[in-house]
């Protein structure tokens, strides 16, 4: 059969819903010659996220919690580039890529959007120019660096009368991304202040700010309040029903009037679906697309969507299945299964699936977890939490990694380490007058 009659399939986004869905596609339909298979992301590995706060506090390798998207997909083609809009009408996504943002037209037969969600900071002043996130691998080194920073100008003598502000650290949202950094950079901060001769412990204020009456909701208030306590005890302060507001240069604003003067706010407090939907001619609520159970887009044959940017109804319980890593790469399979049958001829499948569980690290070798109903704490939790974790990082490669380095983790102290990723200094020089560096012959011998 012609390239002309393949059947093409664009799979757009490469997070736990997409990917997932281009790797049960990549082992079976992939490997029909009448079927073309692409996955579009903008970056060229995929992010296993729940483990990103141990990057950002120096307790994994940033290398080992990514997974080449090539090594991944043996029979489907991927295209790193962005996804600047989608054409339902004409059947055809446009793309760009390159350092000139080279653009493309795309045509499909089937598109399946897993384009997940990114920051929202609400119009709140100050946020967007000076907050930092959690959403990304770059978002996590870029906060190493920026703890590491505070630390290093902090211990100037000249910055004597900037240290509070310096080493106070802010972090708004206290959902799991929100608990699970505060815990690691709490960790990470207090053990670093030791290796600074100016710098004590006691100089550290580290803030934990949420809207809700107790933190870790999605785990209930027993285990919410167990997290506040623990985190309390590690000198960790808990605001609870207070927002943050604004931001300034140097202070952080409160709903309650206070000002907390601080250089650094990690914002963990919203997500909005990715805006590429806005323009989609499609059922929407809260910017999330309509599905139904099936993981069909209604009124446009071919297009699926799934993961972060989907509502997705659950037939048990009538109302939506939530926007959780475990739903997103089973919706991935379902969804896989579904466009199958639409191509070979089959009968299409529901998505049904209840959450097993949800767990949190909440540092110093400490969890909390709610496994098919039965609270876990402590030990035992954060066992579970990386036992179960690891077990779900693709590739044997990286699952051997990650041990090593929290093995490793046992032993040694953290890295302080900043990933700059500066040019090295240069000069240009007018060409008369350069001449070869000369190295000691003496230099030379020793060396050999």
């Amino acid at each position: 059969m012609t390239a002309e009659h393949k059947t093409r399939i664009l799979i757009l986004g490469g997070g736990f819903a997409g990917l997932h869905a281009a790797m049960h596609l990549d082992r079976t339909l992939a490997r029909s010659s009448n079927v073309e298979i692409t996955l579009i992301n903008r970056d060229n590995f995929f992010l296993f996220t729940p483990m990103l706060h141990e990057v950002a506090a120096s307790d994994l390798d940033l290398s080992n919690i990514v997974n080449p998207v090539r090594k991944l997909l043996k029979n489907t083609s991927f295209f790193a580039g962005e996804v600047e809009a989608i054409d339902l009408e004409r059947r055809l996504v446009k793309v760009s890529h390159g350092f000139n943002h080279h653009h493309h037209e795309l045509p499909y037969d089937h598109l399946v959007i897993g384009l997940g969600s990114i920051t929202n900071f609400f119009n709140l002043p100050g946020l967007e120019k000076r907050a930092l996130t959690m959403k990304s691998l770059g978002d996590a080194i870029h906060l190493r660096n920026r703890l590491i920073a505070h630390l290093e100008e902090a211990d100037t003598e000249c910055a004597a009368d900037l240290r509070r502000p310096l080493l106070t650290f802010v972090v708004a949202g206290g959902g799991f991304a929100g608990v699970e950094t505060i815990a690691g950079i709490n960790d990470f901060v207090r053990e670093a202040t030791h290796f600074y001769g100016n710098l004590r412990e006691n100089m550290l204020r580290i803030v934990l700010v949420h809207p809700g009456e107790f933190i870790l909701p999605e785990l209930g208030e027993k285990l919410g309040r167990y997290t506040e306590r623990k985190l309390t005890e590690r000198g960790v302060e808990i605001l609870v029903n207070t927002k943050v507001i604004g931001v300034t240069e140097e202070a952080v604003e409160l709903s309650s009037g206070e000002k907390i003067q601080s250089k650094a706010l990690i914002w963990t407090a919203g997500t909005s679906p990715n805006p590429v939907l806005d323009s989609l001619p499609c059922v929407k609520e809260h910017g999330r697309l309509k599905v139904d159970e099936m993981l069909r887009v209604p009124d446009w044959p071919g297009v699926w969507a799934l993961g972060d940017c989907a509502l997705v109804p659950d037939i048990k319980t009538g109302k939506f299945h939530p926007p959780t890593a475990q739903h997103a790469l089973r919706e991935g399979k379902t969804l896989a299964a579904n466009i199958i049958a639409c191509v070979r001829g089959g009968v299409l499948k529901p998505f049904s699936f209840s959450t097993i569980g949800q767990l949190a690290a909440i540092g110093r070798r400490t969890g909390v977890a709610n496994i098919f109903g039965i609270n876990f704490s402590g030990f035992l939790a954060w066992w579970m939490w990386r036992t179960i974790y690891l077990s779900k990082l693709p590739r044997f490669e990286k699952k051997l990694r990650v041990a090593l380095d929290w093995t490793l983790d046992l032993l040694f102290t953290k890295d302080l380490v900043q990933f700059q990723t500066f040019r090295a200094p240069a000069i240009s020089h007018i060409a008369s007058g350069i001449s070869e560096p000369v190295v000691s012959r003496d230099i030379l011998e020793t060396v050999s």
